[in-house]
């Protein structure tokens, strides 16, 4: 049923007030404190100014005071705006500048970010500032509107709530290809959908002890939170630190007795590639899952041989469709680490469209744009009709007054009625006059055990090949192995055309804010190197 989002908190407030809603190391809250607090906090946004359809900017560290302000957002009618905390200034005052929040909750953790942001944005309309901490407001060059001290001043009583399903809940900026950050607009009633169908399908119950591992910026912690909120569950917040330490992360795992992980790829290829994982490991998991990359079919195999008792499910979606729109449900561990993984079939209200250039329905097997519709879609990009029209477009097969999004993503429909990525429409390049899909040069290499990571970049070139297919690699641990080594491993499974022409050598690969191999880096990284670099000069 299509909901308000911060009702779901109110009703486990009043059956089960001393279970623990959420958890960050030695910090907790019950469902009665969490009510209490995001009460609290709605009423003196209230008294601020704030009003029906503002925004709220959380510059606050993965935290409980972040969960509280985002709650505490949501009841004062405005939709939150989460801020990534590792931006420099000068990106967060582009979001700001964009979004133009009414109050701004900052910490002592991000003290010094919240400073530079407020004098680069120096022309801007400041935002009120909200301290979300009882002490070292005093020293704010920037006198804040309220402290969490103000808050135990006011009633813990649930505010009159005036927005509806239909209104924002929170807008999530992703990079553009501009250089300006773009605000991906969701409401609640986008939110209510999935959630409600996640929590029906994956069975979800107040005995869960739920991971939250991606940044709050990140649209995967939406499922994380909301999820786990509605069923009553445990919300587990997962110190950002443990990502650079996979044993210590699968420690947390097992001391938490986590039921479910949920997650990016990359971390869990990493975890695999370390062999932190052991056989039959993490006694209290249910289900693992993954969206947003995809998961190279080894390190899969991996995983499921050591866990026969997790279900493993693979849900796929960009930002501007709610967290995900489709899921496959993995049968049994792949025997094959060639074998491709689809993304499945859509969740309920949700459609998948593979279309061709005119927008027609691709025959089964023909590869085409994958497009998306149903109760996922967002309204669009924030305060940008020009670029919102561009993808969000009216359906062409007949549906009236519905709207598809244009994913970016290539696609086919299967023999069996799945749904397979096969790349993105700009991972496909041109090299020596044949068409190559980087993503089929990165499945062989991530089927070498001699690698821990890889990754496949394409460089544009003004001579013959046009385009360079350039490789960044860490290896394993135990195996040195030079570019030679690799061409000539992957020349058992690949056409010598498809064989990357530069490679690099790194430690580890680089990650974006949301924990995906970070392609824009390497491609700068290569094109910062000798152009005439080759196999043997590139290391």
């Amino acid at each position: 049923m299509t909901d308000l989002l911060q009702r779901r908190i109110a009703g486990h407030a009043d059956r089960q007030p001393d279970a623990v809603a959420v958890v960050l190391g030695r910090q907790s809250l019950t469902y009665r404190e969490l009510e209490e607090r995001t009460n609290r906090l709605a009423r003196i946004l209230k008294q601020v100014g704030c009003e029906r359809g503002d925004r709220v900017g959380i510059l606050l560290p993965k935290s409980v005071e972040a969960i509280v302000g985002m709650f505490g957002a949501l009841k004062a009618d405005c939709a939150y705006v989460p801020i990534d905390t590792a931006s420099p200034a000068a990106r967060i005052v582009k979001i700001l500048a964009q979004c133009e929040p009414r109050c701004l909750l900052a910490s002592p953790a991000t003290r010094r970010l919240l400073e530079e942001t407020l004098a680069a944005g120096a022309g801007m309309r400041p935002p009120l500032v909200g301290w979300m901490d009882e002490r070292g407001a005093d020293a704010l060059a920037h006198a804040p509107a309220f402290s969490l001290a103000d808050l135990s001043a006011v009633s813990d009583r649930p505010p009159d709530f005036r927005n509806d399903p239909s209104d924002m809940a929170h807008i999530l900026f992703t990079s553009g290809s501009t250089g300006a950050p773009k605000g991906v607009m969701i409401t609640h009633a986008n939110v209510s959908h999935f959630i409600d169908w996640a929590i029906n399908h994956f069975g979800t119950n107040r005995e869960d002890r739920i991971s939250c591992h991606p940044p709050l910026h990140f649209d995967l912690s939406t499922f994380d939170i909301f999820g786990t909120f509605t069923a009553g569950a445990q919300l587990h917040l997962v110190p950002p630190e443990l990502n650079l330490l996979p044993h210590r992360l699968a420690d947390f795992i097992r001391d938490s007795r986590l039921t479910q992980w949920f997650s990016v790829p990359s971390l869990l290829v990493q975890m695999a590639k370390l062999d932190a994982v052991r056989q039959g490991d993490f006694p209290a998991l249910k289900r693992l899952l993954w969206c947003g990359e995809t998961f190279p079919t080894p390190a899969l195999a991996h995983w499921m041989s050591r866990l026969p008792g997790v279900s493993f499910t693979n849900l796929y979606g960009p930002t501007e469709t709610t967290i995900a729109s489709s899921y496959y449900r993995v049968p049994r561990c792949p025997e094959d680490d060639r074998a491709v993984i689809p993304i499945g079939t859509a969740c309920d209200g949700e459609r998948l469209l593979v279309l061709d250039e005119s927008l027609r329905p691709t025959a089964v097997g023909e590869v085409g744009d994958l497009y998306i519709g149903g109760v996922g879609l967002s309204p669009g990009y924030w305060m940008d009709p020009e670029k919102t029209a561009a993808v969000f477009i009216d359906d062409p097969c007949g549906r009236n007054g519905e709207r598809i999004y244009k994913t970016g993503d290539l696609a086919r429909l299967g023999d069996d009625g799945l749904v397979y990525l096969v790349g993105r429409t700009d991972s496909q390049v041109k090299c020596r006059g044949y068409r190559i899909e980087l993503g089929e040069i990165e499945a062989a290499l991530n089927a070498l055990d001699a690698l821990r990571e890889s990754a496949v970049v394409a460089i544009q070139t003004d001579g013959f090949e046009g385009t360079d297919i350039c490789c960044a690699y860490a290896p394993a641990l135990s195996a040195g192995i030079s570019p030679k080594g690799l061409s000539k491993e992957l020349a058992r499974v690949l056409p010598a055309y498809m064989l990357p022409a530069r490679w690099m050598q790194v430690e580890r690969l680089p990650r974006n804010a949301n924990g995906k191999i970070d392609k824009t880096d390497l491609r700068q990284r290569f094109q910062a190197r000798d152009p005439e670099a080759g196999a043997n000069g590139d290391r």
